[in-house]
């Protein structure tokens, strides 16, 4: 099947264009770079000449590696176009022949997920596709993160074997849990593994279809597991109509419908909206719009989400509220809350996230503080860190993976946080694009200098014991320190194009949302705001800041700084009231009280010379 081909802004790098504006370094010491440079604007000037496409419309496109081949299936993304052969997947064949003869003669099948989004989606779309192909009702395991950690553990496999399991189905984890599966074909259970963690070459006693497997050459590794349950169950569709399930009584579930699930979890989980994802992501936010699952349609509601939705409503405002259960409440909330058919009980169940949810964000802020007073302590130690770690007793294991990411935003660099429980740590990294974390953590594991863990480049879980902490940080340092220094060669910020103060509207919106969904492999795109008097500035909420912004052309235009106010950002837009700078920001939309316009965020700012 044919595949557009969209590349990760980071790999664009050596064609970026010229310095822009000429900011050599904004406020935060960065420099700006056009994202297109002579080839690509004169690629842009084709597209907008032999296709009628708006000229900021072409070169957005361009700056993402799409071409005149790639166009139709960009502007239109269409699973028909983009699904592949599920069977191309490594063991899929064997896997979907094992789920049809476990549906057809009404085996008791156990669902193992994980305590995230993505595991809570892919649970789902088993037990919704179960139910609705005359399958018995499948048993659900989503284990505590505190108490047992993220994959299977032999007693939660034990108590599913006693209620009955003879298969098994992982989701969202099982690559690397040889013991734990090991123990269930002991028991007498079938094992299936539908995962998209990076794998070591050794693989456990079961059925394993992960696109990232070193043997898998299906090239779907972008996926996140909730896709993969997908495709799985493409196959399994099939291989139900050739057996002749489906009749007039018992019809062949709608699989598009489900699509709302997967759009869910791939964005939740920070999956490249390249190819089949973002075709994935499209078609789901249609299906999300209808409202059609009572869970979610319910989460909707207490989140308060208005007009159209888009993928950022997905990361922003439904992921963090299905994640908030598994993070300090009951980690099952979620999938229940996807698989519930009463409307009144959905209702309590969302109430119930979205409270969890206001709770993790008052100690995310608390740990969040503190850690930057230690990440400021561990720099002043050294100039010279590739990866910064840090660790306390009193943070949440909920939470160490959004603290781990506010310090790699606000210190641009690769970051571990780290939660005490006894003599154990339980943490969470996040990277910078080049900088394969998860790839680090499982060298750690397998040179024993971390129990256990693994993840994806940009994210990644991992258990030490205590006494493991110093050779771990020693090695990630070490380790990681070409990537990092290649990292921060390249890190430029990559400018779309220069917009006055007129020009930020709807008809902007309307021409950016075409290059959409944005997210991890198609950068949202940036604006500079050339030469524009900081009028006002003032505090909203305790973090925001709203800026006054009076354009060359005479326009006025309101902006936000997110999180600004004890950050650099911040503190230069409060001292530089009535000075005038060149603005780099993102534009989006804005629905409030019926009305839909634009909301202009500030990332970057460079005094202007004089």
């Amino acid at each position: 099947m044919h595949a557009v081909k969209l590349r990760d802004a980071m790999s664009l790098s050596q064609h970026y264009g010229p310095i822009f504006l000429q900011v050599e370094r904004s406020i935060l010491g960065r420099r700006w770079r056009a994202r297109l440079d002579s080839i690509g604007e004169t690629q842009s000037l084709a597209l907008t000449q032999a296709y009628g496409l708006d000229d900021l419309l072409a070169r957005i496109l361009v700056g993402r590696g799409i071409t005149a081949s790639d166009l139709e299936n960009y502007l239109n993304p269409s699973l028909r176009a983009l699904l592949p052969n599920p069977t191309t997947l490594q063991d899929m064949a064997p896997a979907v022949e094992r789920l049809a003869r476990a549906l057809t003669s009404g085996e008791q099948v156990a669902v193992f997920g994980d305590y995230d989004v993505d595991g809570a989606c892919s649970a789902a779309l088993l037990i919704d596709y179960f139910r609705a192909a005359g399958g018995r009702e499948p048993l659900l395991h989503i284990p505590d993160r505190i108490f047992e950690g993220y994959g299977p553990n032999i007693e939660a496999i034990q108590q599913l074997a006693t209620q009955g399991a003879t298969l098994l189905i992982t989701v969202d984890c099982g690559t690397t849990s040889h013991e734990a599966l090991a123990a269930a074909r002991e028991l007498g259970l079938d094992v299936i593994v539908l995962d998209h963690h990076q794998a070591p070459v050794a693989l456990p006693d079961a059925l394993v279809i992960n696109p990232n497997r070193q043997d898998d050459l299906s090239g779907q590794g972008i996926l996140c597991a909730a896709g993969v349950v997908f495709l799985a169950l493409v196959s399994l569709n099939r291989a139900l109509q050739d057996l002749g399930w489906w009749n007039e009584d018992r019809k062949s579930p709608d699989l598009l419908a489900a699509l709302d699930l997967v759009a869910l979890a791939t964005v939740a989980d920070v999956a490249p909206l390249t190819g089949l994802n973002r075709a994935f992501v499209v078609q789901g936010l249609k299906v999300l719009s209808n409202r059609h699952r009572v869970g979610l349609a319910a989460l909707l509601a207490v989140s308060r989400l208005e007009g159209p939705l888009k993928a950022q409503h997905l990361g922003f405002a439904l992921g963090p509220r299905i994640n908030a259960g598994g993070r300090i409440g009951d980690a099952s909330l979620g999938c229940r809350l996807l698989t519930i058919s009463d409307a009144s009980e959905a209702e309590r169940l969302s109430a119930q996230l979205d409270r969890l949810n206001l709770e993790r964000r008052e100690i995310e802020q608390r740990s969040v503080d503190e850690a930057f007073v230690l990440a400021e302590q561990r720099f002043m130690k050294t100039n010279r860190l590739s990866c910064l770690i840090v660790e306390s007793d009193d943070w949440h294991p909920g939470v160490v993976g959004l603290i781990a990411s506010r310090l790699k935003d606000r210190f641009n660099i690769p970051s571990f946080a780290f939660a005490f429980k006894g003599n154990k740590l339980t943490g969470s990294g996040r990277s910078l694009s080049g900088v394969d974390i998860g790839k680090a953590v499982r060298n750690c594991v397998e040179a024993g200098l971390a129990e256990k863990g693994g993840g994806h480049a940009m994210a990644a879980g991992v258990t030490l014991n205590q006494e493991q902490l110093s050779a771990f940080s020693l090695y990630l340092n070490d380790h990681l320190a070409d990537a990092v220094d290649r990292a921060r060669e390249e890190d430029a910020l990559i400018i779309d194009g220069a917009l006055t103060g007129r020009g930020v509207n709807m008809s902007l919106l309307e021409q950016l949302s075409r290059a959409g969904p944005f997210g991890q492999g198609n950068p949202e795109p940036l604006f500079a705001l050339p030469n524009q008097q900081i009028v006002s500035v003032t505090v909203v909420g305790d973090r925001h800041l709203r800026a006054r912004l009076r354009s060359g052309d005479g326009a006025s235009l309101e902006a936000m700084a997110f999180r600004a106010v004890d950050a650099p950002l911040g503190q230069a837009l409060l001292k530089g009231i009535g000075g005038r700078f060149h603005i780099a920001a993102r534009i989006s939309s804005n629905h409030y009280q019926g009305r839909e316009r634009p909301q202009t965020a500030i990332i970057d700012m460079a005094q202007v010379q004089t």
